[in-house]
């Protein structure tokens, strides 16, 4: 499966999935006007079947699909690829938008949308999984067993190779490059998300709660990724 490289933006190749017609028309054709090439599904489990016979660079996933549930849909994408996803949601549907970024998806856009933050979001979430965070040839971050080798976009801990999406690789070097100063939700959704509205904050929380999945021996008890409450997060290696 494909992993953090990605294809150039212009060139990239983009799954929808959605069971309404008129939303599939309508990302297809904006997609395809920007020079995208579309790959339509109507269902789950045809969206898994185009995932492991195509390998997309990004997946756009409505939540509310007629055989398998979204969320399913989204874990089965997350247990065989770190193809970013950016999910679909009813305008009200909050706790939908959480969960969907718990099991793994990049970021969320509301129905019914504007396509210009939806093709917007797609340019940002496409730049992050090409090219990372920015990283300097042959960097080399280590925290005790933790290891970030920035110039193969690579992370172990304890030499075990950690499978993180593009959005919680960036956020994690962001994070340790800065290591001992206290970041703000705001710094980091603007570094990583590229985005600057407050509003958005639960975007850092989930990606923080999934990332300490994945590099803690203790989530509950981090030694890395600290909170500093109503504020941001910290990472220091507070390890032996």
């Amino acid at each position: 499966m494909q992993g953090w490289g990605g294809a150039l933006m212009a060139e990239a190749r983009i799954l929808v999935v959605d069971d309404e017609p008129r939303y599939r028309y309508l990302l297809r054709v904006n997609l395809e006007a920007r020079g995208y090439e579309v790959w339509p599904a109507t269902c789950g489990q045809e969206a898994l079947e185009l995932l492991a016979a195509r390998e997309p660079d990004l997946i756009i996933l409505d939540l509310r699909l007629p055989d398998i549930d979204g969320f399913e849909v989204c874990r089965a994408i997350r247990a065989a690829s770190t193809v970013p996803v950016l999910m679909l949601t009813a305008l009200t549907d909050h706790a939908d938008r959480v969960r969907g970024l718990d099991v793994g998806a990049d970021d969320y856009v509301s129905k019914p949308f504007n396509v210009e933050e939806l093709l917007a979001r797609v340019r940002a979430l496409l730049r992050r999984a090409a090219y990372g965070a920015g990283d300097g040839p042959g960097q080399r971050l280590s925290f005790g067993p933790l290891c970030i080798d920035a110039a193969a976009r690579r992370v172990t801990v304890a030499g075990e190779a950690v499978d993180l999406t593009p959005t919680e690789y960036r956020l994690l070097l962001a994070m340790a490059r800065q290591a001992g100063r206290v970041l703000l939700h705001d710094d980091l959704l603007e570094a990583v998300w590229e985005e600057t509205d407050p509003a958005q904050a639960g975007l850092v929380r989930q990606a923080v709660f999934r990332l300490r999945q994945k590099i803690e021996l203790d989530p509950g008890a981090p030694r890395y990724i600290h909170t500093r409450p109503g504020v941001g997060y910290v990472f220091e290696d507070r390890g032996a």
